[in-house]
């Protein structure tokens, strides 16, 4: 019997099986927290730390090497902010002499300018140089081999001091910007001064940017030294010697603002003019710094620009006399000892002087406050628009301050049981009173403290209760509200 032949076995397809997704998390560099692009190396390492600890599950081998990371990133930022200062220098330097070079020498070949003229605009700048050298040379041999300063601390506390060279440089910047922009108007300096900003070695920047770097580059040393600081540890000795460097820096710049404010303000009291010498108010002598000062106007909308000094508000007119700038002074300055400030809410005074204007609601003001006098014999009161709101609250912060410094001296000298008079009559500045001043007033409540204190709601009770009665033969109460005095 023949046996049936099994047919051949054919092999089996085994399907493969599908790829097991990789579940362990892909990190990209990217995601890594702290990682600096630029340190591929620094974030290699990191990744691998992080797999590993995926594998391992413990955190020992990630903080260690965070460790490790956090240490060489520090060393690298400071090293960087090092960098920096020193770059920062080498640029001060290149611009100091690309001032002199480009500008300075040629006007003075060319006679554009005189040499007196360029003196004071330009100053000392040769002076300047050789002081920034020096730190430059200082930093440079304390470098080591592998490119980083060793105790960077200690130079910049002995070089510090070395910037109170600045002192007349800085208190002199406000004079020669008026010199520079009054030789403008010459059409020799405009066309030179057109020229060497066209030219490709100006970097787009005008004269006065080359003569202001100076001022910007010191107010930077205090944020390079906290930048230094911030990245060296703090068991490193440097970090003293830093801490205190940024206190010598800070005390330099203290002696330069205040040497700068009292030649601002000496400059702007030089340019007063009095139509009067009754104007002559003998505290102006006395005035060593000028607190604020800008354009604003009054209700009529006449320009006027206004000084707040230490002891005097002064409301000006700008004139101009024989090309040069001055400020006509306007009304009698206000002593800060007797100024009386009010916040006025916008809409509450309506602004400009015309008749049709009286009748309309469209001059609604925004932005204003009032300050007027408590001495009786004055008897002035002025409204004042600013141009935003914060200019507004600049003024007032800065009015406020004035006010409060001399509050205590103020209180010594006034008798406790004498009150400050403010009279429901003063004259205000655009409507001047034709009937005479033996119209019966009412004083105020007395000051608690400071003459600051005395807001619109601490005399609007008396002005309430005592309203005077409107005289409608005076075309100034036509459309206008009544001011609580």
């Amino acid at each position: 019997m023949r046996a049936k032949l099994r047919p051949p076995m054919c092999p089996l397809l085994i399907k493969p099986s599908p790829p097991q997704p990789d579940l362990r998390p892909k990190i990209r560099e990217s995601d890594a927290p702290g990682i600096n692009q630029n340190d591929r190396r620094i974030s290699r390492f990191l990744l691998q730390a992080m797999v590993a600890y995926d594998e391992l599950g413990s955190l020992a081998p990630i903080k260690r090497t965070l460790q490790v990371i956090d240490h060489q990133n520090q060393a690298g930022k400071e090293s960087e902010a090092i960098f920096e200062l020193y770059r920062g220098e080498q640029d001060l330097i290149e611009d100091l002499q690309l001032a002199r070079k480009a500008y300075h020498d040629p006007m003075l070949k060319l006679s554009i300018m005189s040499e007196e003229e360029l003196t004071h605009i330009f100053g000392n700048l040769d002076a300047y140089i050789p002081l920034h050298e020096d730190l430059l040379a200082r930093l440079t041999e304390a470098t080591g081999p592998d490119g980083t300063v060793g105790r960077i601390g200690r130079i910049v506390v002995d070089w510090l001091p070395r910037l109170n060279a600045y002192k007349d440089y800085c208190s002199n910047q406000l004079a020669a910007k008026a010199l520079l922009d009054q030789k403008k108007q010459d059409p020799r300096v405009q066309d030179f001064l057109q020229r060497c900003l066209e030219s490709p070695f100006s970097r787009k920047l005008d004269l006065w940017s080359f003569l202001d770097i100076p001022r910007s580059r010191l107010v930077k040393y205090p944020l390079l030294l906290r930048e230094i600081l911030r990245h060296t540890a703090p068991e490193h000795p440097d970090a003293a010697s830093l801490e205190d460097a940024i206190s010598i820096m800070q005390g330099v710049l203290s002696d330069i603002n205040m040497k700068k404010g009292e030649s601002e303000c000496q400059y702007y009291i030089d340019k007063l003019e009095y139509l009067d010498d009754k104007q002559r108010d003998p505290l102006i002598q006395r005035c060593r710094s000028l607190l604020c000062h800008g354009e604003l106007r009054n209700k009529s909308g006449t320009k006027l620009h206004v000084f707040l000094f230490t002891e005097l508000l002064v409301l000006t007119r700008p004139v101009t006399r024989n090309e040069r700038q001055c400020f006509q002074v306007y009304r009698q300055p206000i002593p800060v000892q007797d100024l009386l400030l009010e916040d006025l809410q916008d809409g509450d005074v309506r602004m400009g002087g015309s008749f049709r204007g009286a009748f309309s609601n469209a001059d609604k003001a925004r932005n204003i406050f009032r300050v007027r006098s408590q001495d009786p014999s004055q008897a002035q009161s002025h409204t004042l628009q600013v141009n935003d709101v914060f200019h507004k609250q600049r003024w007032l912060s800065c009015l406020r301050g004035a006010v409060s410094v001399h509050s205590a001296s103020s209180a010594e000298r006034r008798p406790s049981s004498v009150p400050a008079v403010v009279h429901p009559e003063e004259t205000d500045e655009n409507c001047p009173r034709p009937v005479s001043r033996s119209a019966p007033c009412t004083p105020c409540s007395p000051t608690p403290k400071s003459p600051l204190s005395r807001s619109s709601s601490s005399c609007s009770t008396s002005s309430t209760s005592h309203k005077p009665k409107k005289d409608k033969r005076s075309l100034c109460s036509l459309g206008k509200r009544k001011e609580t005095m």
